[in-house]
Order: C-alpha cells, then sequence, then structure tokens
C-alpha cells in the first residue's frame, strides 16, 4: 500500500553527466568507465534538495559533486589529490564553503582551493551546515554544526570576505567564533526541514527530550525540554539525518536508541521509538503524541516471515500518517492527526505489508521528509498508492480495515474525483450490518478535509468522524494509551509563526478538552430545536415569526451559493423545488454552527465566521448531491425513470439506487443533517416504483419515506381513477401530514377530500364562533323534541344550522359545502371511530 516514488537515482541523474564530462577513471583505450556502487555513493542532502555524492575520479583522486533537483543540473564542487575515505559532507547554501571529514577538513571551494583544520580528532565526526530562509539575500556568515562522538555539538560561525570583487575568502580562519550547543548526550537529530536539533540527556534516570531551534537571522534558542518517561539502555551514540556514514555499522539496534521525531507543518510532533527485543515473537514500539498529550504502545505478534532475524522497524514520515515498517512482518499507518482510536489507524501484515520496491534485505535511511536507499544511491519520497488502497478497502473483510481505509482516503488523499467516484462505488455494495456508517464517515470526513483545507484553526472545532470511542480489536495488535505531561513551551514561543504557533495551539486547544466540554461541533443538538421550530412554524408570536424569517433567509443564501458553484450538469433534479423543513434545518443549522464557533475564535472576527459556516453547509449539500449524482451515473438512470404512471418497467438498478439513497438518508437523520429540497420526492417516487404498497407504507410509517407536497400532487396528476389508483392514493393520503394535506386536498374528487374539506369548514365555523361568544354576540338554541339523543352529533348540527348563514365559507370556490352535507361526514365518522360503521 506505501509506495516509494524516486526523487534522485545516482544511476540515472549523475552517471551519464560523469561519463560526458570524462571524470572517471579512463580504461586502455582512453574511455570513461562506469562506477561501482562503492565508488559512486550519497553521503547527504540539504534542505533545499541538493545532494552531495562522492566518486573515485581519475589518477587516484576523489570528487566530491553536487546534483540541484530544481534543474536537475550537477556540479564538481572539489577534487581530493589521494583517494579519501569522506564521512561526512556539507556545503553552505552559496556554495562558496564545503566542509568534510577525512581529518574534519574546512575547504574553501571557489576560487581558489584552501583548507583548514578545524577540529583533529579521530572520531566518525558529522558536519551540518544551516541553512537560512530561502527568501533571504545571501548571508555574510555561515553557521556549521560539527557533531563528534565525544557527545559534543559545536555551532561554528564563519565569516566570508569577497576579494578582487569575485574571490571568496574565509575571514580570520585561524580565530572562528564557536560555541557549544549540545553534551553529553546519546542521541541527536537534526530536522533538516526546520532547522531544528533535538537531542536526548538523562536526568535523573528519565531520558529528556531536549530541542534547539535555529534562526536566520540570529543565533538559535532551546524551546522545548520534554521527559520521554523511560530511562535510557543505550551505550552507543546514534546521530539521525547527519548525512550517512558508508563506513559505520549497519546494524546497531542493541547498543544505540532507535527513536525518531517526526512534525508537520500542522502542529503535530510525535515521537516514534522501538523497545529491546524480548523474543522473537513479538514485537513492541512507542508513539508519543507531544501535540495530544498522550503514549501509544504496541506489541505486534509475528508470524513465520522469509526473514532470517528481527530487525529494527523503520519510522517513515508520510504527513497524516507515520508508518512502521519491518520489512517482512508488518506495516502500520498510524494517524498522527487523530490519533484517539485505533480503528483510524491501519494496522497491516502479510502480503499487504509491503512497500514497493523495497525488500527486507536493503537497508533504508529515512531522513525528515525522504528516504535514502544508501546501497543504490537512491532517494524517495513515501506516499500512499490510491490504487492499492482502494484494493485494500473493497477487499477487507474486518470492520475496523474498512473505516480506517475509507478515512485514509477521504482526508490523506484530498481532493480527486476519481478516489471519491471510487468511494462511492464501494459503498453502494457493502451491508448495512457494519459496525460503523460509512456513509456518514464518508461525508463528515469530506467536509472535514475541505474545511481545513481553507482555515487550519478549524480542525479542533468539527466534527471528522461520527465516532466517540472505539474499544474493538486488532487482530495481531494489542494498544494500550497512557497519558503523559504535556510540555511546556516559553512564553516566547508566542510570539512565533509556523510550526511551534501550530504546535502550542495544539497543545493548548488539548488542555481546554480537559476543562471544557469537547468543543467539536455537534450537529445532533438540532433535534430538539428542529422539532420545537416546526411546531412554532403556524404561531402568529412576533418573535416567533423573526426568528423564523433569519433562518429562511439563511438558507436562501445558502441555496444560492450551491447554485452559483454549480458547474457540471447534474443527472439528478434537486433543488428544484421549495422543501420548507429541509430550509428551516439548513438555516437552522447555520445559526447554531455560526454560535458555535463564536465560542472559540474570537480573533477571527464575525463575517470570517459567517464565510466558514455558510461554505460548511453549502459543502455538505453539495456532497449530498455528488453523492446522488454519481449513484445515479454509475446505474445509467435518468429522470424519465421518476414516472409514477409506468411502475411495471423498473429497472434492478433502480433498487440499488433506491436502497443508496436510504441509506444517505439514514446517515443524514442519525446527526440531524439537512438535504437538498427535492431530496425526499426523488427518494419516495423511487420507492413507489421499486416496493410494493405494503413496505411502502411501512417505510412510510417509519420515517423512511416523507410524503411531499410535489409528490402527492403528482399522485394526483398521474394516477389514473381506477381502484388500484384510488386505494393506493387513499393509503398515502391518509399519511401525509396536515400541512401538506391542506394545500392539495383539492386536487382530489374523492369523499376522503370532502371529508377534509368538511373539518376545514367546521374548523373555520367553531373558531368564528369562539370569537363571538368572547363578544356575547351568539346563543345556541334549545333542543326540540325531533332531534336525536347523540349529543356530539346534535350539538354539532345544531351549531353549524346556527352558523350557516353568519360566517363566509373559505372552500366556497372549491366545493360547494352546505351543513346537511357536513352533518352527514360528521355522523359517519362518528360511527366510524365508536366501531359502529360496517365494512
Amino acid at each position: 500500500m506505501l509506495e516509494l516514488n524516486a526523487l534522485f537515482d545516482i544511476q540515472n541523474d549523475v552517471v551519464p553527466w560523469l561519463l560526458e564530462c570524462r571524470l572517471t577513471p579512463l580504461n586502455e583505450n582512453g574511455e570513461s568507465t562506469s562506477l561501482s556502487e562503492t565508488e559512486l555513493q550519497v553521503i547527504n542532502v540539504e534542505k533545499n534538495g541538493s545532494v552531495l555524492y562522492t566518486w573515485k575520479g581519475k589518477k587516484g583522486t576523489t570528487c566530491i559533486g553536487i546534483y540541484d533537483p530544481h534543474n536537475k543540473q550537477n556540479k564538481l564542487l572539489y577534487i581530493f589529490d589521494r583517494e579519501v575515505s569522506l564521512i561526512s559532507c556539507s556545503v553552505n547554501m552559496e556554495r562558496t564553503l564545503l566542509v568534510a571529514r577525512c581529518l574534519t577538513l574546512l575547504i574553501e571551494i571557489h576560487p581558489v582551493n584552501n583548507t583548514k583544520v578545524l577540529k583533529a580528532v579521530d572520531s566518525h565526526v558529522r558536519v551540518q551546515f544551516l541553512y537560512p530562509a530561502s527568501d533571504m539575500k545571501p548571508f555574510p556568515e555561515s553557521h556549521l554544526l560539527v557533531v563528534s562522538e565525544d557527545s559534543c555539538i559545536e555551532h561554528i560561525h564563519i565569516s566570508v570576505v569577497v576579494e578582487e570583487g569575485y574571490r571568496v575568502m574565509v575571514q580570520n580562519p585561524d580565530r572562528l567564533p564557536k560555541d557549544i550547543v549540545a553534551e553529553d548526550f546519546l542521541w541527536a537529530q537534526w530536522d533538516t526541514q526546520g532547522q531544528r536539533l533535538f537531542y536526548i540527556v538523562e536526568k535523573e534516570r528519565n531520558a529528556v527530550l531536549m530541542c534547539i531551534q535555529f534562526y536566520p537571522d540570529r543565533n538559535h534558542e532551546m524551546l522545548l525540554s520534554f521527559p520521554l518517561g523511560f530511562s535510557l539502555t543505550a551505550t552507543r551514540l546514534r546521530l539521525v539525518n547527519f548525512g550517512y556514514n558508508h563506513f559505520q555499522e549497519e546494524e546497531e539496534s542493541s547498543e544505540s536508541l532507535n527513536l525518531q521525531v517526526f512534525t508537520n507543518h500542522t502542529g503535530t510532533m510525535s515521537v516514534c521509538y522501538s523497545h529491546p527485543v524480548q523474543n522473537e515473537q513479538e514485537f513492541t514500539y512507542s508513539v508519543i503524541f507531544l501535540h495530544h498529550g498522550w503514549r501509544k504502545t504496541f506489541t505486534v505478534s509475528l508470524e513465520a516471515s522469509e526473514c532470517a532475524r528481527i530487525s529494527e522497524p523503520t519510522f517513515i514520515n508520510i504527513g497524516y500518517y507515520i508508518a512502521v515498517y519491518m520489512p517482512g512482518y508488518f506495516l502500520h499507518l498510524i494517524n498522527a492527526q487523530h490519533p484517539n482510536l485505533a480503528c483510524h489507524s491501519l494496522f497491516l501484515s502479510g502480503k499487504d505489508a509491503k512497500v514497493k520496491p523495497w525488500n527486507h534485505h536493503r537497508y533504508i535511511l529515512s531522513l525528515s521528509d525522504s528516504l535514502l536507499d544508501c546501497q543504490l544511491g537512491k532517494m524517495y519520497e513515501a506516499d500512499l498508492d490510491p490504487l492499492l488502497l482502494m484494493l485494500f478497502m473493497r477487499g477487507s473483510k474486518l470492520d475496523c480495515h474498512q473505516f480506517a481505509a475509507l478515512h485514509c482516503a477521504v482526508l490523506y488523499l484530498q481532493s480527486n474525483s476519481e478516489t471519491e467516484m471510487q468511494i462511492i462505488h464501494w459503498l453502494c455494495g457493502l451491508s448495512v450490518s457494519g459496525s460503523f456508517d460509512l456513509i456518514l464517515e464518508f461525508i463528515l470526513g469530506t467536509l472535514y478535509r475541505k474545511a481545513i483545507s481553507e482555515t487550519n484553526t478549524m480542525d479542533k472545532l468539527l466534527p471528522y468522524s461520527s465516532l466517540l470511542n472505539w474499544d474493538g480489536e486488532i487482530p495481531g495488535v494489542t494498544y494500550g494509551t497512557e497519558n503523559i505531561s504535556q510540555p511546556v513551551f516559553r512564553e516566547k514561543i508566542r510570539n512565533l509563526k509556523g510550526f511551534w504557533e501550530e504546535l502550542n495551539r495544539n497543545v493548548e486547544s488539548m488542555k481546554n478538552l480537559e476543562s471544557l466540554h469537547n468543543p467539536r461541533y455537534n450537529n445532533s443538538s438540532l433535534r430538539v430545536i428542529k422539532t420545537k421550530l416546526f411546531s412554532e412554524m403556524n404561531v402568529e408570536d412576533q418573535r416567533a415569526i423573526k426568528h423564523f424569517r433569519n433562518i429562511l433567509e439563511n438558507a436562501k443564501k445558502i441555496l444560492s451559493k450551491v447554485d452559483t458553484r454549480c458547474s457540471e450538469q447534474q443527472v439528478v433534479p434537486l433543488f428544484q423545488e421549495e422543501d420548507c423543513q429541509q430550509m428551516v434545518l439548513i438555516g437552522l443549522m447555520v445559526e447554531k454552527l455560526k454560535e458555535h464557533l463564536l465560542k472559540y475564535l474570537h480573533r477571527v472576527g464575525k463575517k470570517m465566521i459567517d464565510l466558514i459556516a455558510n461554505n460548511y453547509v453549502v459543502n455538505l449539500l453539495e456532497c449530498i448531491r455528488q453523492i446522488v449524482d454519481k449513484i445515479w451515473k454509475k446505474y445509467g438512470l435518468n429522470t424519465h425513470i421518476l414516472c409514477l404512471s409506468s411502475r411495471e418497467k423498473v429497472q434492478s438498478a433502480e433498487f440499488v439506487v433506491f436502497h443508496m439513497m436510504s441509506r444517505v438518508l439514514e446517515a443524514a437523520e442519525r446527526l440531524c443533517l439537512p438535504l437538498p429540497p427535492g431530496y425526499h420526492t426523488i427518494h419516495i417516487i423511487l420507492g413507489v416504483r421499486c416496493l410494493p404498497l405494503h413496505t411502502l407504507l411501512h417505510y412510510i410509517d417509519h420515517g423512511v419515506l416523507h410524503p411531499t407536497e410535489l409528490f402527492v400532487t403528482r399522485l394526483f396528476k398521474e394516477l389514473d381513477h381506477s381502484e388500484t389508483s384510488e386505494r393506493f392514493k387513499f393509503s398515502i393520503v391518509t399519511r401525509i401530514p396536515e400541512s401538506v394535506g391542506q394545500k392539495i386536498y383539492h386536487l382530489w374528487d374523492h369523499p376522503v377530500s370532502s371529508s377534509c374539506i368538511a373539518r376545514n369548514y367546521v374548523e373555520t365555523l367553531l373558531r368564528k364562533l369562539c370569537t363571538q361568544q368572547k363578544s356575547k354576540d351568539f346563543f345556541i338554541r334549545e333542543q326540540t323534541q325531533f332531534e336525536s339523543e347523540f349529543l356530539p352529533l346534535t350539538y354539532l348540527a345544531r351549531i353549524l344550522t346556527e352558523m350557516e348563514d353568519q360566517a363566509l365559507n373559505p372552500f366556497e370556490e372549491q366545493e360547494n359545502v352546505d351543513a346537511k352535507f357536513v352533518e352527514e361526514v360528521a355522523l359517519k365518522q362518528t360511527l366510524i371511530l365508536l366501531g359502529l360503521e360496517n365494512n
């Protein structure tokens, strides 16, 4: 699932240039010869991606060259007049100074070759120039880190001057200022991109991680000191990302600490380390998420493998995930952004746990943001293979694997229409018996990805998953979570930008979680508010009317944005009718989301919050429309199927689409999410075509299908007056909301319609009666000896008789209603209620 994309290949990017320039040893015919892997080696990678390499040149010389990945050009930097074994090498950004470890020589490389011994020690010293910001002017002073195996890191300041207009010389080479930045450590890592030095010292039998930040315009500053919670058992110094020493032992797991720190621009800092091997049946490693204040420890059961013995795992930073890879055994993708639930991470073993083209015999070094194959001289960028990820997702049988793969595809692969189409196709074929609502996860993940792409400040305030907890099992893996004390940064960090600002914000957010409720927005709280608001829709209270009007205005703004954003031709005719309830829910969600964001984003401003909330709901409606539209396109449906009069021509694809729309509806209602206006109409029309009558009515009674005004209107207009159609109409009409019934009953020439008209007529008269009784202008006559003793009916008949000439009939243009008709209807319904009516 993880693949290595080549960034640099020394055989393809360097060897042709060497042969063309005749910089390799010559054969008997005077022709340049190829170099073996041991004669041409990568020795360092600088911040700007430039690759330093060395090779054996003509007549026993040793050469140093550099490859620029931006213009894909090579350049010869320096030639030793003898064969030397280079352990470490670095060049400053201006390429005026080169430092190499053979006897720790500082070499001026342009235009005159001069050498200066900085520190003559017989040890594997590493050297690394600091790089200022890429947008700065050439720095008059270069800064060099010298790391020696006596556990000391020196910071050397090298000033240069230009003589004769072009000659660059070192100023005062005999008195170069230097200071010690770290000592007495057993592990150190250079963060090339961030220009940060991490190292570990032991204090009171506890390993403490220190971090020094180097700046382009001033010296350096200690920003972080964090106890890791374990004591050091390593006896040998380990250096990470300080180039590659081809003369050191590759296997040193038993003597040095296998630990690596990964950072991300989003403000995540993860410390990964492996535990000493206790037996050959299992392996344990831990990941400390400093930005969350958690340590997660994973114990992996090792299955039989082709590998001769257990090796160290390699930790790889791929941004959203940290890959833990032990070739031949397992590949784990640990979610660094959301590490709280194990089901958000991928745990692979067997044939799925492979990284192409990596094999378990090859030694690959993990750098800050790339990998180096030290044997073949290749540099790679690790990335997820979308095709393999989708194959794994479709072939997985475990819920946790499906969930993690979906989460990875939606959030990590970013916006990819082809991937989204494949995910929707996969969701269509899934059963509904799983532990997760994957459609809801797809919707929330898509909204989260779009929101944080606009502004990172939303990553702690918007939901990325519907899961609050999960305690399931991962086959072959046991894990535990431990709370740790979060790092305390210096006050000065609050004035910094970039990574440290984001990390500090993440830490502060986690502290707020401990003292306050979960700040992530939860739309399910709208359920009670929505019900209350629906009940107030016909209330004549001025405050309720104003509130309702504001909500509808919010909804109209959202729908207008959806219309302007829509560029592709849509198959499904959504957003083509007025759906009052959905508009209320849309406006209400905008209102409540704004209120939620105002609690936590005080500095952003109201206009920005309005924009974020509006865009979030717009993206929600677009996401649902996109799901439905792609389903219709997948199964070749069009609007011609939305015909109620031809149910006998139902296609099998319609059943699939209907059930998929039902699952989308279920996902939306689970969190009370609004649906695009017109969704319920299209859904129930498909239901009419696909389902037998008793199943259709069952779906309506249980709230799966919602009879809308447009649907019932089409029902009356498109169906004929046959006995079957009339029975079908009657079954639907008896289940429609009263608010819908009052608008469409006049379209149906049927006793049920007349009954509704009579009920509305009586309601109008009785309301008039109440008004007259309050003004004492109305009286009821006494009962005569000829009237029935059935008091309710008699009372109603007397009222109607007295009021018939006094009250205006609002239905007179639609129906000819008189008191006798209303009396008959009332008697009929009374007998039905008393169970006295014959079938």
